[in-house]
């Protein structure tokens, strides 16, 4: 099995990642359990310095960069290998139906006056939490679900049973015209990070648990080019999550709004 050259953050992580799972890889296997200590011992056999935040291996394997190739080849067609949480600090490699949720090019961009205040423009930190702001400060939640909804809490680490600790980008809570209540965790991608399939399914467990007596709604909203964003509401059906619905839209000044397209959205 050949290594891949040391010297990145990249190289390093994929080659604690490959190691891992072909210490306990058999031919056939569909799930591979292990631990965050066995990210320390691997490390050190190998003399790969770690990093202060041993979570973040995992979390650039689920979200920033593609699981080496060597591990991706023993995956059958159709398949792929994600790494699931089973409980604090233990993990699972599992195959599972190859499932990417993208951006479809085709969908019409919807015109938004942009209420994006121009301070927090100046110093939005990352491209995630410019993307919470401005679907705060927009109230693209609302617009999408065709909801009343508040921000309860962003970034609010937790723990499921089953699954161990997670993060939930921002959590809205809504009403609707009839008195429903609706629980909205949110997960924000930006730049070159991929909406987690494995996230949103963390997300729509722990809100159905937590508040049982409210519908969940789960929502990813993505950056893309030309600074739209794109926002859909996911679900999971037969252990898969899958689109329930999908706008584009693009915030812009209310003196550039197109008023021919405002009376077409009708």
């Amino acid at each position: 099995m050949a290594k891949p050259v040391l010297g990145s953050e990249t190289n390093r992580y994929r080659q604690l990642i490959e190691t891992i799972f072909f210490d306990r890889y058999k031919k056939g296997a569909t799930s591979i359990d292990w631990a965050r200590d066995d990210l320390v011992k691997t490390a050190t056999a190998l003399k790969i310095e770690l990093p202060l935040n041993l979570g973040d291996v995992v979390y650039a394997l689920r979200y920033r960069i593609p699981m080496p190739d060597s591990i991706t080849s023993t995956a059958p067609k159709g398949m792929e290998w994600i790494i699931e949480g089973t409980g604090r600090a233990k993990y699972r490699f599992s195959l599972v139906k190859l499932n990417r949720i993208v951006p479809n090019a085709a969908l019409a961009t919807i015109g938004i006056p942009d209420a994006t205040p121009e301070l927090i423009r100046a110093y939005a930190l990352d491209d995630e939490q410019a993307l919470l702001a401005i679907v705060r400060y927009n109230r693209l939640i609302d617009t999408f679900l065709g909801l009343t909804t508040f921000s309860l809490q962003n970034h609010l680490r937790t723990t499921v049973k089953g699954i161990g600790q997670i993060e939930i980008d921002e959590l809205y809570v809504g009403i609707d015209r009839n008195g429903c209540h609706y629980a909205i965790p949110v997960q924000a991608k930006g730049g070159k990070d991929q909406i987690s399939v494995v996230q949103a399914k963390q997300d729509i467990t722990w809100a159905s648990r937590k508040f049982p007596g409210m519908k969940c709604r789960a929502i990813s909203a993505q950056f893309m080019e030309e600074e739209r964003v794109a926002m859909f509401e996911l679900t999971v059906q037969n252990d898969l999550v899958v689109v329930v619905d999908e706008k584009h839209y693009k915030l812009v000044p209310a003196a550039e709004l197109d008023k021919q397209a405002i009376i077409n959205y009708r």
